[in-house]
């Protein structure tokens, strides 16, 4: 079985898969939807659940930097609840604090456009939240 990691946003959900053995995080996609209409992105994400086995969810949860919850660490919250109730799978939140910085700092020092980097950040983001979880087991 394999954990999923999601990164959302207001009109984005980066997605990361990782391998059976939970070790390796991958990206896999960012899907889109009108923003806020996270009812749209749980239906794009069901055939990628559906598809593979998953036994949990990783999802980040943007903690302010003094580590309160505003915003967007609610919306996180309420999709958290989104997710378990469509899929019946254990949702994890995971604080995501500068996981988009990094990816963007990890697109710029490969030298990946302006354009490029906007449309991969939000599964990059994805992709670090999921191995920062899986390393976090060890």
């Amino acid at each position: 079985m394999k954990i999923l990691g999601l990164d959302l946003g207001s009109k984005t959900l980066g997605v990361a898969s990782s391998d059976t053995t939970k070790t390796v995080a991958s990206k896999m996609k960012t899907l889109t939807f009108e923003p806020f209409d996270y009812k749209s992105a749980i239906k794009q994400l069901r055939p990628i659940i559906d598809e593979f086995d998953y036994e949990k969810i990783v999802l980040g949860l943007p903690k302010n930097m003094n580590g309160s919850i505003g915003n967007q660490a609610q919306e996180s919250i309420d999709f958290k609840q989104m997710l378990e109730d469509e899929f019946n799978i254990e949702v994890v939140l995971w604080d995501e604090r500068l996981t988009s910085r990094i990816a963007q700092t990890l697109m710029i020092s490969a030298d990946l456009s302006r354009k490029k980097r906007k449309k991969k950040v939000d599964y990059i983001a994805a992709t670090i939240i999921l191995q920062s979880y899986l390393d976090s087991r060890k």
